[in-house]
């Protein structure tokens, strides 16, 4: 029996080590997950600051290359870097480095010129130098029309309105291939004076030609700055109509009649051929 009782004790003490044991443990696993996320969350901001960020499409002003509820990949390092290349702006400094000039036909990103913290996204039309316009509709640069081939006329809903747009091929002066819609060739910006883009920036058009507010909106827009671009699109790796408020229910049990439409609507909603999609291939 008296061994029993020292065995008990023994136990015991061997019991309020390990109810102090746990303390200790739970306290190094805070600290070890606290160090853990802070790693992750810097190697996020790296990649994010220096290789690739993630953008998604507000709008249809690239249509029909991108669309309304595109997400895709922006590469951060095509062109070099700036102030406007890091999340909140936190470096602050003058120009580029790395600094590499787009090619005419890149869709790129970058910060509006006249708009502060607010990201674009346009197709790269004119360099330093070029001189641009359009007249009939018909894109010229440096004096020379450029070719588009019509393919077809598509019934196509943007900003809440459903208009009959002729879808065309533009041939760029360095080969570069890309759709374009067109409504008319008499609409707002289909024939302009000419825009001379000054050196160390660029002149960028929406391919939706007639409802995009790009450089030939000077006031809005205007040239783009070279320190102002962010990135160059790279692909598409997520794509979805939306729901809007189809599954808005009322009622006593609206939020479970709701998820449940969520739950049938969305897997519906999503683009699954768009994933994966280079953003610059025809």
């Amino acid at each position: 029996m008296a061994q029993n009782g020292r065995g008990k004790n023994s136990m015991m003490a061997n019991g309020t080590e390990a109810e102090i044991q746990p303390v200790e443990q739970d306290e190094d696993s805070i600290v070890e997950l606290v160090k853990a996320m802070a790693v992750a969350a810097f190697i996020a901001l790296l990649i994010r600051s220096f290789a690739f960020e993630p953008f998604n499409i507000p709008s249809g002003s690239l249509l029909p290359t991108l669309q309304i509820g595109d997400y895709l990949f922006v590469e951060k390092y095509a062109y070099g870097y700036s102030r406007y290349s890091f999340p909140f702006d936190l470096i602050q400094f003058d120009g580029r480095i790395f600094g590499a000039d787009p090619a005419r036909g890149d869709i790129a990103v970058f910060r509006q010129p006249k708009k502060v913290g607010i990201d674009y996204i346009k197709r790269i039309i004119g360099l330093p130098g070029d001189q641009i316009q359009v007249k009939g509709g018909i894109l010229h640069i440096n004096g020379t029309p450029v070719m588009r081939d019509f393919r077809n006329s598509e019934e196509i809903k943007d900003d809440g309105r459903s208009s009959l747009y002729k879808r065309y091929i533009e041939t760029l002066p360095n080969g570069v291939q890309h759709f374009i819609y067109e409504i008319s060739d008499t609409e707002r910006f289909d024939n302009t004076p000419v825009y001379t883009v000054p050196e160390g920036h660029y002149f960028a058009m929406g391919d939706n030609r007639d409802s995009s507010l790009d450089s030939r909106a000077q006031d809005a827009l205007g040239f783009i700055p070279a320190e102002n671009l962010i990135g160059r699109a790279w692909f598409i790796f997520f794509s979805t109509e939306g729901i809007g408020n189809k599954c808005d229910k009322d009622g006593t049990f609206a939020f479970v009649t709701s998820l449940g439409c969520k739950l049938i609507e969305w897997p519906q909603a999503i683009r699954y051929t768009r994933f994966l999609k280079r953003v610059n291939k025809i």
